[in-house]
């Protein structure tokens, strides 16, 4: 049991770092390249997909916003939520990198290749909305700025917020975890050596940016909404699992039922949230299913990265995720039958 948790906190600590990073180099770039999608051919769908396959939820906030501004088509929209894992692609880099990493390569190219695909099919219907997103606010740079001068940095810690008082305690408590090996892997490897440069480089930020930055794109954004998220999740599945495989024989029934696993993956995929997805990384993890079943899961589920167009484009939300389920249960029968 106590394992359990020990394996549940390393990975939200992995995902809680990797967060702050991306939401950081979001922040440092001013949203400067989201113009980048601008205009019409293959590029559209290569930088679509490219947004999409960043972990987390900024790069399809980003496509969406786009496409309600016209700015890109209804197939770089559907290359975008392909490519997309949400937060779930976090945990994949956490507990399977190098299977993580596979996953996202074949989620960008199919991604490129079905919303070309949708798109020459549906001509020129782009089911286009009037409507403005809401995932993306973007501040002035002096409100901003990501590495202000030496100066700064010392009025900024007098007096020291609670935020960035309790970020510095938690990333050196984190940091010296895993030097004492009380965390994280117990010998010294390429994945300990990783997390600990990433949280040497979150701590810095943490030290160097304004209270602005910590307040509203970290501390409400990361550590208040999905920091629990992962954790309880997580946890939760890692704690189910341990408890099922210690009372039944559940590799037999998941082997055995391969195809079914397959179709209830694809479908639990149509939930527009991150979190009911985390099982069928974690069922991988631990050998209890195939990478095509985790594949098509990957292709369908988009975490909430489309949560925006639901609430304004009901009939694009609903006809994305039509295209992604059957793109997610034709390449997951297709793997599988090949014996992946």
């Amino acid at each position: 049991m106590f394992q359990v948790l020990k394996e549940a906190l390393i990975i939200t600590a992995f995902v809680f770092v990797m967060m702050l990073l991306i939401e950081y180099l979001n922040v440092l770039t001013q949203g400067q390249w989201q113009a980048r999608l601008k205009g019409a051919g293959w590029g559209q769908y290569v930088l679509a997909s490219s947004l999409g396959a960043l972990p987390g939820c900024l790069g399809p906030f980003a496509v969406v916003s786009l496409y309600a501004h016209r700015m890109v088509s209804f197939g770089g929209v559907v290359a975008a939520m392909i490519a997309t894992s949400g937060d779930e692609t976090f945990l994949m880099l956490a507990v399977i990198p190098k299977q993580g990493l596979l996953i996202m390569l074949v989620l960008f190219i199919v991604g490129i290749g079905v919303g070309w695909l949708v798109d020459r099919m549906m001509g020129r219907k782009r089911l286009f909305e009037n409507v403005l997103c809401e995932g993306y606010v973007y501040h002035p740079v002096e409100q901003c700025e990501g590495l202000p001068g030496w100066v700064d940095i010392k009025a900024q810690w007098s007096p020291c917020s609670v935020a960035r008082g309790g970020l510095c305690v938690s990333l050196l408590f984190l940091i010296l975890t895993l030097v004492t090996g009380t965390l994280g892997p117990e010998k010294w490897n390429w994945i300990r050596v990783t997390l600990l440069a990433l949280c040497l480089l979150a701590l810095f930020i943490v030290v160097t940016v304004p209270d602005h930055f910590l307040e509203e794109h970290f501390w409400r954004h990361v550590v208040l909404r999905h920091v629990p998220r992962v954790f309880f999740w997580t946890f939760g599945i890692m704690i189910a699992l341990f408890f099922l495989m210690e009372r039944y024989p559940l590799g037999d029934v998941l082997e055995e039922n391969q195809w079914g696993v397959l179709a209830l993956a694809s479908l639990v995929g149509l939930i527009p949230e991150s979190g009911p997805h985390y099982v069928f990384v974690t069922l991988y993890a631990q050998g209890l299913i195939p990478l095509a079943i985790l594949l098509a899961n990957s292709i369908v589920q988009d975490g909430h990265g489309m949560l925006p167009l639901l609430a304004y484009s009901r009939k694009a939300f609903f006809g994305i995720k039509i295209i992604n389920l059957i793109a997610g249960l034709l390449l997951g029968a297709a793997t599988l039958a090949l014996g992946f």
